[in-house]
């Protein structure tokens, strides 16, 4: 109903109420994420962390020791040597697979997809990512069979080569297993970055490209002028994400090796799981995880930070060309 008032012989509208808007009409839809996040994320890591000052072997009640773990972490031999081999992980998982990655998508992109078109592509695109997709479980038990000393994959090609002398227990070698692991993972890895790479290239303007033909640069030179600038920020997510789930790997290990042989491909998911479990020594696997943990995050940060400031720096060229 509308209110009016007389003023001078005139009737005018009262003018109407307005309704008040809150100020963030969208945190309520981030509520149940936020809840999620705290009951899933923070509260099993503040739990965990507390566990970590304590002495306890998952029964009964748990004895405060403060930093006796952490002290304890510092000069355990064990772990340091676990965390040796997490850095392999980060080269097979990472750095390797970032750049085959990259020299990949860009062959796919810019050579196969134009002379043999785009469906061959995406073709060969889904074939790199298909291991992704596997469970790890299964993934590691079929190398397993493929790297068994005996009636293994690899071995009877090697002798059906008349390369018997290379046979090898490629799991089993305590010089060897480390390597073997690291090559299931870069395998197991490279289809991801493949797949970003190629996503990112699908913004660069191919004007570029062709002024740079035009120019008479070869793949190698368009690949390292154009290419590499152009797709900085998704090397910087694919470098982040895969060192993330190189410092956690697990499934891995343990379906390959389960650590060993003699600790030869422990790292330290896999270490603190076995103090857990195996050991009962609930404290000081939580301070492993911990530590763990903490490490994951700040290189998750520097990544982050890292990532924003290439994509401000493209901007901003992007911003001076206009």
């Amino acid at each position: 109903m509308t209110l009016t008032a007389a003023r001078g012989g005139r009737t005018t509208a009262a003018p109407p109420r307005r309704t008040r808007r809150p100020r963030n009409p969208y945190a309520l839809f981030l509520l149940p994420g936020v809840l999620a996040f705290l009951l899933v994320i923070v509260g099993p890591f503040l739990m965990n962390t507390g566990v970590s000052f304590t002495e306890w072997s998952g029964v009964g009640s748990p004895t405060w020791t403060g930093l006796a773990n952490y002290r304890e972490l510092l000069d355990d031999a064990e772990f340091w040597a676990s965390f040796r081999h997490s850095l392999f992980m980060v080269l097979a998982m990472a750095a390797v697979p970032t750049a085959l990655g990259l020299v990949l998508a860009a062959a796919l992109f810019d050579f196969v997809g134009k002379h043999f078109g785009p469906r061959l592509a995406a073709v060969l695109r889904a074939c790199f990512y298909l291991p992704q997709v596997l469970p790890i479980a299964v993934a590691g038990i079929v190398w397993s069979w493929i790297l068994a000393p005996e009636n293994g994959s690899l071995n009877d090609l090697l002798s059906a080569l008349g390369l018997g002398s290379w046979q090898q227990d490629w799991l089993g070698d305590p010089d060897l297993a480390l390597y073997s692991v690291m090559g299931v993972m870069v395998w197991v890895q490279l289809g991801f970055p493949l797949v970003v790479f190629m996503a990112g290239l699908q913004r660069v303007d191919p004007q570029l490209y062709e002024a740079a033909e035009l120019d008479g640069a070869g793949w190698w030179r368009r690949f390292r002028h154009i290419t590499l600038p152009q797709i900085r920020p998704e090397i910087y997510v694919v470098l982040t994400w895969c060192t993330i789930a190189a410092l956690k790997v697990f499934g891995a290990v343990y379906v390959l090796t389960k650590g060993g042989p003699g600790g030869a491909t422990d790292v330290p998911s896999y270490f603190s799981f076995t103090t857990f479990f195996e050991k009962t020594q609930v404290g000081y696997g939580a301070a492993i995880s911990t530590v763990l943990t903490v490490i994951i995050l700040l290189l998750s940060l520097a990544g982050l930070k890292l990532q924003t400031r290439a994509e401000d720096a493209e901007d901003g060229a992007g911003g001076s060309r206009a």
